[in-house]
């Protein structure tokens, strides 16, 4: 399934289910078919998936440190920052414009 996520602050964001429930899990809020994030509420949900990357980037260099020791080693590509920065980036313009950001299937 695929997720679209809009606001009139910037560009449409296009996210794969397993991406969005993943963002949606760190942010504290069920992923419905739509929805709407308030211009109130995104200071605080920008935080919590600013400091979610932030803890996935600590992860990942503790899991390069221990490559030795059998740890898998995750996939580039899987990168929380990497993968989440547009959605990051589209709820900052939102915040900066107090619009709001929806999403719908």
């Amino acid at each position: 399934m695929i997720y679209q996520c809009r606001s009139k602050a910037g560009p449409d964001v296009i996210m794969l289910a397993d991406l969005t429930k993943r963002i949606f899990d760190i942010l504290g809020r069920p992923l419905e078919p739509r929805g709407i994030l308030t211009e109130e509420k995104l200071p605080a949900l920008i935080t919590a998936l600013e400091t979610a990357i932030l803890q996935d980037l600590e992860e990942r260099s503790t899991t390069t440190n221990e490559a030795d020791s059998g740890a898998e080693k995750r996939k580039l590509a899987d990168r929380l920052g990497q993968r989440a920065y547009p959605f990051l980036e589209l709820m900052k313009q939102a915040k900066a414009k107090n619009e709001p950001v929806m999403w719908g299937v």
